[in-house]
């Protein structure tokens, strides 16, 4: 069991790919849903500008890597309003496990144009800044839509409307710290990679676990309005930490880009260098991959429906279940970075997709309640099985991004690097919504769960589907001599 993560994690928040409880909040995300990349190169490059010889995960924390930690911390910090969202779109307006998963799918929106931040990013700096000043904005961004969600929503419209802001505001900024990393990731072994990206993601699980207990107990104590009051403060801890990226100021004709000829030259220059890129073999094939899993439906929305309503799980408890989520995710990440990082890529999909389904069908005890005929209690089952399926999700995920921060060109950054985690997120919204017209066709309603567990069985079992593609992706060996630069040839 997990829960739900409805807003904006899509590929940093993330959290498992494998839990298809709800593979778009937990996951992706984080989840996703969510899709983040590396932090500063070290070891080749010496930092005249670090402000310490102090390492984490094997990385230097210069300046620049700190801010791109604080930002990961950001977004898994914002999870303090997760259960605060989910139960004011159930509970204040009332609204069903389908319309719920729609809302969630319509705020993931801003994560599928991700390249169009990217190229924003690269073309026109804001007062000669391309990384500092949208930092600055996305953080501003953020905190206006937790205001207006504290303060005036009262309606479905008005929270999507809110939920789509604060989606953008992370998805930019997101964006743009993927931007300073992997421009610094390239050309760099698989094991070095990968202790770049456990810097980041790990954290994103510190920020997790820092907020994950008290989103349950202070939506008990003072209200789900006031955790949003609360939570349009973090957002303004982006905008103060640009003040540490270390960048130049972008001077002369390269400021910024007229509308004319040489902003249509530049923008028909960038399509085709993105394009060049992307329709090579080993960036194509393994997206499509990631896609399609992605797609597969999943049964979120009307599992927290479930353990709400017809259960009972107190704000409290699942704010404990979301603590045990986010250590298991720091966890997996620990576990990736330890035993996992030189291994190849098709083994750690085969493997953590199988078990991660065969796990998810245990949900189905919990639905029939057969876990209590075998003397365990629904509050120690459910933290069990989020424990395992967190650890098994970002052990997942891990590769998937490090393989997308190598290949991208020179030059252009954010925006490729965006593309490839739109496109995957594009998969994860998809899947949301197949879950969601599955759980109308089922019934599923906010107090009818007759055929849940049939639900839950069909998107466990559509999860193993992508596996024979599996020969999609590359036949790599970590950290050969031949293999510790893949590096696209830029077009």
């Amino acid at each position: 069991m997990s829960v739900p993560e409805n807003y904006v994690q899509q590929d940093n928040d993330a959290e498992p790919l494998l839990d298809s409880s709800n593979r778009r909040g937990n996951l992706l995300t984080t989840t996703s849903n969510e899709d983040s990349s590396s932090s500063d190169k070290t070891g080749s490059h010496e930092d005249s500008h670090s402000i310490s010889s102090a390492r984490c995960f094997g990385v230097e924390l210069t300046p620049d890597n700190v801010a791109v930690a604080m930002v990961y911390f950001v977004q898994g910090v914002l999870g303090l309003s997760d259960l605060a969202l989910s139960f004011f779109l159930k509970d204040d307006l009332h609204l069903d496990p389908a319309e719920t998963a729609v809302i969630s799918g319509f705020s993931s929106l801003p994560w599928l144009i991700k390249p169009l931040y990217g190229f924003t990013s690269d073309s026109f700096p804001l007062f000669g800044y391309r990384r500092r000043s949208y930092l600055v904005l996305s953080g501003l961004l953020g905190a206006l839509s937790w205001f207006l969600m504290a303060t005036f929503v009262d309606s479905k419209y008005g929270a999507a409307f809110c939920m789509l802001i604060g989606s953008l505001s992370v998805a930019f900024s997101d964006v743009v710290v993927d931007s300073m990393v992997v421009e610094r990731a390239r050309g760099e072994s698989q094991s070095m990679s990968g202790s770049l990206q456990s810097l980041c993601w790990g954290s994103s699980a510190c920020g997790r676990i820092v907020s994950s207990y008290f989103s349950g107990s202070l939506v008990d104590v003072y209200g789900v309005r006031s955790v949003f009051g609360v939570t349009a403060l973090l957002p303004l801890i982006t905008s103060a930490v640009s003040l540490l990226v270390k960048e130049e100021p972008v001077h002369g004709p390269a400021r910024g880009l007229s509308l004319g000829n040489d902003f249509f030259e530049s923008s028909k220059s960038s399509i085709f260098q993105l394009w060049g890129a992307i329709k090579q073999p080993n960036v194509f094939l393994p997206t499509l991959f990631i896609f399609l899993f992605q797609a597969t439906p999943q049964s979120g929305s009307a599992m927290f429906f479930f353990i709400t309503n017809k259960l009972g799980f107190s704000t409290e408890f699942l704010g404990r279940v979301k603590l045990v989520t986010s250590v298991a995710s720091l966890i997996g990440v620990a576990l990736y970075n330890g035993f996992l990082k030189k291994v190849p890529l098709r083994k750690i999909f085969l493997v953590t997709t199988i078990i991660g389904s065969a796990l998810g069908m245990t949900q189905v005890l919990l639905v029939t309640g057969l876990n209590r005929k075998f003397g365990i209690s629904d509050e120690w089952f459910s933290i069990g099985d989020s424990l395992i399926l967190s650890v098994l999700g970002q052990a997942f995920f891990m590769p998937v991004l490090i393989l997308a921060a190598r290949i991208c060109p020179l030059g252009m950054e954010a925006t490729f690097f965006a593309t490839l985690m739109s496109l995957a997120n594009g998969g994860s919204t998809l899947g949301g919504l197949i879950g969601a017209g599955l759980t109308h066709i089922f019934g599923v309603t906010k107090d009818k769960f007759d055929n849940l567990a049939l639900l839950i069985i069909i998107c466990n079992l559509s999860s193993l589907l992508p596996l024979p593609l599996l020969g999609l992706l590359p036949r790599d060996e970590p950290d050969s001599e031949e293999n510790t630069d893949i590096e696209m040839t830029p077009y």
